[in-house]
């Protein structure tokens, strides 16, 4: 419900008539037929709210999304099934939300399922995408809070998370501090490499130093998964390499 109110941007006291339609329709959901339905049934109400409601569904666009399932299998209830691995590619949206709404879901059923105890390794590739240090929307804000959540609690209840970027600066601090391990490449900011050596204290100064010296393939290895801080060189890859960078043809010259 909470992602619901943050998709179409309504506040539970501001927009508290909006708010509690929304309630209800989410309660009465599994008799809608599709979301034009509850769209013209929302249009046709005498009920103010229900109205108001309509009009900020229509004007937020929210259904014209290519985000949603549409009666097809959903990513929560792929993920649910717990394959061996699961790949959401969050590109592509032409709606800047879009990414951040479907990532959302799926952390959201995960919490929601903790109990369960089952073991998953969640994977944020571009994380500073994702839970960046300051929210620009209501969107972003639940999504933050969740992985916020989920990084500090999530371990006992098997939830654990791997964060991948390029700029730690820009990820979210309550996130990053709850990092026990780390595996650094090559990396030549010297303001991000100052900010790692003061969140991850147990990895010496010198250390990571190195970094802006890799090669490809270098690392530096430190944290609860390794006795003592190391370098380390990745072996050749097993699996074929995807993406690349796009082609440019080199200008010709013409005299």
């Amino acid at each position: 419900m909470a992602a619901k109110a943050a998709v179409l941007q309504i506040d539970p006291i501001a927009d508290a008539d909006e708010y509690n339609v929304l309630l209800h329709a989410a309660a009465g959901a599994a008799k809608v037929v599709d979301e034009q339905s509850l769209l013209t049934s929302l249009r046709d109400s005498d009920d103010p709210g229900k109205q108001r409601l309509a009009t900020r569904i229509e004007n937020l666009e929210v259904l014209e999304w290519d985000l949603w399932s549409r009666g097809a299998v959903p990513a929560t209830d792929i993920v649910a099934s717990r394959p061996r691995a699961t790949v959401l590619d969050l590109g592509g949206f032409p709606h800047s939300a879009a990414p951040k709404v479907a990532a959302l879901s799926v952390l959201e059923q995960l919490w929601a399922h903790r109990e369960e105890r089952r073991p998953i390794l969640i994977v944020i590739d571009e994380a500073h995408n994702i839970c960046p240090p300051v929210a620009n929307s209501a969107v972003e804000k639940a999504l933050i809070d969740q992985i916020v959540q989920i990084a500090a609690e999530g371990r006992k209840f098997g939830l654990w998370l791997l964060l991948s970027t390029q700029r730690p600066t820009k990820i979210h601090p309550n996130v990053l501090s709850q990092c026990d391990n780390l595996c650094l490449m090559r990396m030549n900011a010297p303001r991000d490499l100052a900010e790692l050596a003061d969140v991850f204290g147990f990895v010496p100064e010198h250390m990571l130093a190195e970094s802006p010296e890799f090669r490809q393939g270098q690392a530096l290895f430190a944290g609860g998964f390794i006795n003592t801080p190391t370098f380390t060189q990745m072996g050749a890859r097993i699996t074929e390499e995807g993406g690349a960078d796009v082609q440019v043809p080199m200008p010709v010259a013409i005299s």
